[in-house]
C-alpha cells in the first residue's frame, strides 16, 4: 500500500508541475497511509523533481517518523483537513494560475454556472479568508473543508481534498477549468446562476451518490460576494479596449448579482 501511494503522490507532482500549477517549490501533496499516518512531499524540492526517496512519513501531529529531509511548513493546513472529515484521504495543494488569480482579487469563483460544475465540486468554491500561514490558516481551511471539496485560500492559492490522490488531483484539474470559463463569462457579460431550485436537486443528487459531503445551496458565509469586485474586475479586463463597453458590462454583472 505504501509504496503505490509513493508511485502516485510522485505522479501527482509531476502532472501538477507539468500542468503550470505550481513553480519553483510550489505546492504540495500528502495522502492518508493508515489511520494515524501520511506521506507527504518535503519542502524546498520542485515538484518536478520530486522521488519516492524524498517523500516523509509523518503523524497526524506533523512529526516526522522516517525520511530524511523535512515537511513542507504548511503541514497543519493539511493535517486540519483530515480532522475534518474521516472520508478524506488525500489533500492537493497547488496554484493554478486562474483560480489563484481569483483568490488573489478577491473575486468569489462562481460554480453554480453549469450542472456538471455542481455535481462534480458542490454548489460552491468558496474561499477562506486570508490568514498568514499557521494554526489561524489552517483552522479556516478545516471549517470549510468540512462542508466543500474545493476551496481557495485568499491571496495564497487552491486547495482539493478527495478520497484518494486521483480525485484530489482531478478536482483541482476541475477548479482550474472552471476558473478560466468564469473568467471568460465575467468578461462578456457576467455568468448566469442555474436555478435554484436546480441546483439544490444536483447537490441532493451529489450527496446520494457519495460524491462530497451534503451541502446547502445557500454560499458560504466566509466566500466574498465581491460584487464591487467583479465589477472591476470586468472593467479591467474590458478597459483596454472599449471603456464604455466595460461600463456597460460592469453593470450588467452588478444587475445580475442583485438578481441572484
Amino acid at each position: 500500500m505504501e509504496h503505490r501511494l509513493q508511485a502516485q503522490v510522485v505522479e501527482i507532482c509531476r502532472r501538477l508541475h507539468a500542468r503550470g500549477w505550481v513553480a519553483n517549490h510550489d505546492g504540495n501533496v500528502t495522502a492518508k497511509v493508515g489511520p494515524d499516518r501520511i506521506l507527504a512531499t518535503p519542502t524546498a524540492v520542485s515538484k518536478a523533481e520530486v522521488t519516492e526517496e524524498m517523500l516523509l512519513l509523518l503523524d497526524l501531529e506533523g512529526k516526522r517518523i522516517s525520511g530524511r529531509l523535512k515537511p513542507f511548513g504548511e503541514v497543519t493546513l493539511h493535517l486540519e483537513c483530515y480532522r475534518a472529515r474521516e472520508d478524506v484521504r488525500a489533500v492537493v495543494h497547488a496554484h493554478p494560475p486562474t483560480a489563484t488569480g481569483f483568490a488573489c482579487a478577491g473575486v468569489e469563483l462562481p460554480v453554480a454556472m453549469m450542472p456538471e460544475a455542481v455535481v462534480s465540486l458542490g454548489p460552491a468554491i468558496p474561499t477562506a479568508a486570508y490568514a498568514a500561514p499557521g494554526p489561524a490558516a489552517a483552522a479556516a481551511a478545516g471549517d470549510l473543508v468540512r462542508r466543500y471539496d474545493a476551496i481557495l485560500l485568499a491571496s495564497h492559492g487552491a486547495l482539493t481534498v478527495g478520497v484518494d490522490l486521483e480525485q484530489a488531483y482531478l478536482r483541482m484539474e476541475l477548479v482550474e477549468h472552471y476558473a478560466r470559463i468564469a473568467k471568460v463569462a465575467l468578461e462578456i457579460g457576467g455568468p448566469r446562476s442555474l436555478p435554484p431550485a436546480d441546483v439544490q436537486k444536483l447537490c441532493e443528487a451529489r450527496a446520494k451518490a457519495g460524491l462530497g459531503p451534503r451541502t446547502s445551496t445557500a454560499p458560504p458565509a466566509t466566500a466574498p460576494r465581491a460584487a464591487g469586485a467583479m465589477e472591476r474586475a470586468a472593467t479591467l479586463a474590458l478597459a483596454g479596449s472599449d471603456p464604455e463597453l466595460a461600463r456597460i458590462v460592469a453593470q450588467e454583472i452588478e444587475r445580475a448579482l442583485k438578481g441572484s
